[in-house]
């Protein structure tokens, strides 16, 4: 006997149309339609992934173009920031000079004077600001300073690469809130300062007023204190002033109020003029050209003592400046509250 095959199942699609004889018939096996309803679902969920994980590449071009934008502007604002920042530390540090030249000239810190003088301040112009100087009872403690600049540190700053704020390790906002907050506490101990020394020097009027203290010509620094090069023999010798080159007949002010002690030729310094200011203080300029001040003459800061010149031992046009406290030679620039 023949084995007689199971009817298999199928679907039939009738396609009817309005002319005579024009009927179809589609016949579709019924696994064949399963696969294809399979296929077709199979299709519309990877279209539909597909579709989704374009629309979150969309969004998420939108995001990093917005952060890139907000991480310039970041950028731009940051550098700003930090140079107000550096200008402010500049300014300190010219108003901590300041205060410094203003304690050293006047005896604000009742040290020997002449001692004090010769030896300079402790601290000189072009040092770092720092918080040594800050009284150990006002210094905040560690731990204070530690949770409030916690924030900075609690995760690390995101890079560039997804789109995300990037800040140098020795240019970062953490740094930069340090920065702020020592230059506001150094900004507070020095008007404290400053106001304490402007109501010591009212007190001291008569010797600020007999202290030498502004550039005594108009002109530029050639040569500083202490030991050179000998223009005339070649060999390190101890320069006991300052020089300041300025052209032919230039003013000549006196620094301070005081007594002329010498006005007169000298074979090393030509016509010499010297002012005897009071407190052991005595100044001397050398080089003029013309002397306009008479022996015992007073005067007063700002008076024309001398003209520039190129008298004596000089190769050149310009102010040999000295200040000699008790005899000593010491550095003028010490005496010059602006440069």
């Amino acid at each position: 006997m023949k084995d007689i095959d199971p009817i298999r199942k199928a679907f039939t699609i009738l396609v009817v149309s309005n002319a005579r004889g024009a009927t179809k018939k589609l016949v579709i096996d019924a696994a064949w339609l399963k696969a294809g309803l399979l296929f077709f679902v199979l299709i519309a969920v990877l279209g539909s992934v597909s579709l989704v994980d374009y629309i979150g590449l969309l969004v998420q071009s939108v995001e990093n173009k917005r952060l890139k934008t907000e991480n310039i502007q970041l950028k731009a604002q940051f550098q700003i920031i930090e140079g107000k920042v550096s200008a402010l530390e500049n300014s300190l540090e010219r108003v901590k000079n300041f205060a410094q030249r203003l304690k050293l000239i006047t005896n604000i810190d009742n040290e020997d004077r002449t001692t004090q003088l010769v030896l300079g301040g402790s601290e000189m112009p072009g040092k770092s600001i720092s918080e040594l100087d800050t009284p150990i009872d006002k210094r905040g403690l560690a731990s204070e300073i530690e949770e409030r600049d916690a924030p900075f540190f609690e995760s690390p700053f995101l890079n560039e690469v997804g789109g995300e704020i990037d800040v140098r390790e020795t240019r970062d906002y953490a740094t930069l809130s340090v920065r702020i907050d020592q230059v506001v506490r150094e900004t507070q101990l020095r008007e404290q300062s400053i106001l304490d020394l402007r109501d010591t020097l009212m007190e001291r009027q008569s010797l600020l007023n007999a202290t030498p203290s502004i550039r005594p010509v108009r002109g530029w620094f050639t040569s500083r204190f202490g030991y050179r090069i000998s223009p005339f023999t070649g060999r390190p010798v101890m320069h006991n002033g300052i020089d300041i080159a300025a052209s032919p007949g230039s003013p000549v002010f006196s620094p301070a109020d005081g007594v002329i002690s010498f006005a007169g030729y000298d074979p090393g310094y030509g016509q010499l003029v010297s002012i005897d200011h009071g407190y052991g203080v005595v100044t001397r300029f050398g080089h003029n050209s013309r002397v306009f001040v008479t022996v015992g003459q007073k005067i007063r800061r700002w008076d024309v003592v001398a003209a520039v010149g190129n008298t004596g031992r000089s190769t050149g046009p310009h102010l040999h400046y000295e200040v000699r406290v008790n005899g000593i030679p010491i550095d003028p620039s010490n005496y010059i509250l602006e440069f």
